[in-house]
């Protein structure tokens, strides 16, 4: 759960940091106070998209930071962390997110500095976030199979493991077969290529490493003139007519003479000897190596035909030798498949169809698992949906099987309802209202909020456009989810107000002709004024005030009978 979240010069929050306990939290307050500046704050702390505008006008950076509390040895979260190389202390999660100017975020776990991909990762396993705008996963059909997935993701998750294992090495196999159906005028013409461009390598001969040494031997024979004169003087000046060595051999015997009389010189005659003998084995290394310096012109020719051979192939085939003997075998594995096409065509339809097999059995095992998870979803959905006033709904799973196989087997999936009586069932996007579409998203979130891992369910503003009983159901299903999950909630509806375990206001004033953001949780003589805020809108009267009060009461004997 979300035990601390801290927000700095983020939008017109300034400074703010705000702890949050177990149960349904709600944050109410003034139209344009705030409330969903908090969510997103939340939302980007979790790896969500941000943008430089989120950034408080004359600061440099926002800063968000969230400290999550993990209770179970088994949450979903702990394996991605592992993954991440990430350590956990007291089972405690600390999120950063530092918004630049620049546009860049610095992403932090722990203490850890990771991507951005990493921290979105991890923040889908401790927050949910569900928004008006969610609604849109329901109005696109492609998604229902998700949420039928994720329904039915203990039954389905190894069957899906062995079918997208073999799925991917299908599609591999599918393009690889789709690059050996090629047309004939286009194989030709790939045949020649490889054959002039074979034919071309292997009269080239390349060596690993070659170049390099080409280098070094054409810059020895550019310099021979140097290389030549400098060794002479050198080997000259040890043993040519200015006997360097003979004079070095006099102060040997000299010292060696003076050593055996007084041993204090034996360290000097021990050195001199040894620079003697080292001195003389140069001068023979020199004189070798003199004897054997030829320049040779047309060697030097040959050399930077070769560097040019090289420069040249390495602008066709790439940057260095490696890569060209890369090219290389890759373009003589594809001749070989484009002469022998045949053969290779026929071995691979047959193993094509071999995995159709395979995959036509899985996905045959998917789409049973799926229809029975289907048929408890359905009464799982119509059970909440009656508890949310839509009592004559009737929901169903429609399949169809694809012609095709696709990374979820062949299952086409969509979710059909119907809302008035004597109506068939159609396409739930194109008869459901946005009231009804967030009644069955909160239908699914009640469903899926004990089983799916989410440390904390934030919603924003989903009882927008509902009134009356409506909204009392809507109160009651938000604050049923609290009991398996903790849950924030910013709430304009006094019945959802009233089922709050903790009630926080959010209120903005200006200080300074600068605008700033505050949270703080109100006691009950202020949430009694709140809710009848909520009810009768800037009016208080002591009518609105009773009616909050008993709002209030029904809502604690309400939470006591959930719990």
């Amino acid at each position: 759960m979300l035990r601390e979240l801290s927000i700095r010069n983020f939008a017109i929050i300034e400074d703010l940091t705000v702890s949050f306990l177990e149960g349904l939290t709600v944050l109410t307050g003034e139209t344009g106070a705030g409330k969903s500046i908090i969510i997103d704050a939340v939302h980007l702390l979790a790896g969500g998209r941000g943008n430089t505008e989120f950034i408080r006008h004359g600061a440099r950076k926002a800063e968000l930071g969230g400290l999550f509390q993990i209770s179970s040895s088994a949450h979903p979260v702990l394996k991605k962390l592992e993954e991440a190389g990430i350590e956990i202390e007291e089972d405690t999660i600390i999120l950063r997110r530092d918004l630049n100017d620049t546009g860049k975020s610095i992403c932090r776990v722990n203490g850890k500095l990771v991507p951005l991909s990493v921290l979105r990762d991890i923040g889908a396993s401790l927050i949910d976030i569900h928004g008006q705008h969610e609604n849109q996963e329901l109005m696109d059909e492609k998604q229902h199979i998700n949420l039928l997935d994720q329904f039915a993701e203990e039954e389905l998750l190894p069957i899906q493991k062995t079918y997208r294992a073999q799925y991917d090495e299908y599609r591999l196999l599918k393009k690889d077969l789709a690059s050996i159906s090629i047309d004939e005028q286009l194989m030709a013409q790939r045949i020649d290529l490889y054959q002039f461009q074979i034919k071309e390598l292997d009269e080239a001969n390349l060596k690993l490493g070659e170049e390099d040494e080409l280098l070094d031997e054409r810059r020895r024979l550019m310099n021979f003139n140097k290389i030549f004169e400098r060794s002479s003087a050198a080997y000259e000046a040890i043993q040519g007519e200015t006997k360097g060595l003979d004079w070095i051999g006099t102060a040997m015997g000299a010292l060696e003479d003076a050593a055996m009389v007084d041993e204090q010189f034996k360290e000097s005659s021990e050195a001199v000897t040894s620079a003697f003998y080292a001195l003389q084995d140069a001068a023979y290394q020199v004189k070798n190596v003199l004897d054997e310096l030829e320049f040779d012109p047309a060697r030097l020719n040959e050399v930077e035909q070769r560097l040019a051979l090289l420069q040249t192939l390495k602008r066709k085939y790439g940057t260095t030798v490696e890569e060209i003997l890369a090219y290389y075998e890759k373009i003589k594995n594809e001749l070989n498949e484009l002469l022998n096409r045949d053969e290779i065509l026929q071995v691979k339809e047959r193993r094509v169809l071999e995995m159709e097999a395979v995959l036509n059995e899985l996905a045959s095992e998917l789409s049973t698992v799926r229809k029975a998870a289907a048929q408890q979803l359905s009464e799982a959905i119509m059970a909440e949906l009656r508890e949310l006033h839509m009592e004559k709904a009737k929901f169903i799973v429609n399949f169809d099987e694809l012609p095709y196989f696709d990374a979820n087997g062949k299952d086409q999936i969509i979710f059909y309802i119907s809302t008035n009586v004597g109506e068939p069932p159609k396409s739930l996007p194109k008869i459901a209202s946005g009231g009804e579409l967030s009644r069955m998203m909160l239908a699914l979130k009640t469903i899926f909020s004990s089983s799916n891992g989410i440390t904390s369910i934030i919603f924003d503003e989903v009882d927008t456009g509902v009134s009356g009983r409506v909204a009392q159901a809507i109160a009651e299903k938000i604050a049923a989810i609290s009991v398996n999950s903790q849950v924030l909630c910013i709430s304009h509806l006094p019945q959802v107000a009233a089922m709050a375990d903790h009630h926080y206001f959010i209120k903005k004033e200006v200080e300074h002709d600068r605008t700033f953001t505050s949270l703080s949780e109100i006691d009950q003589d202020a949430r009694i004024e709140e809710v009848s805020r909520m009810m009768s809108g800037t009016e208080i009267t002591a009518l609105t005030l009773q009616h909050a009060t008993e709002l209030l009461k029904m809502a604690d004997e309400r939470k006591k009978q959930m719990r």
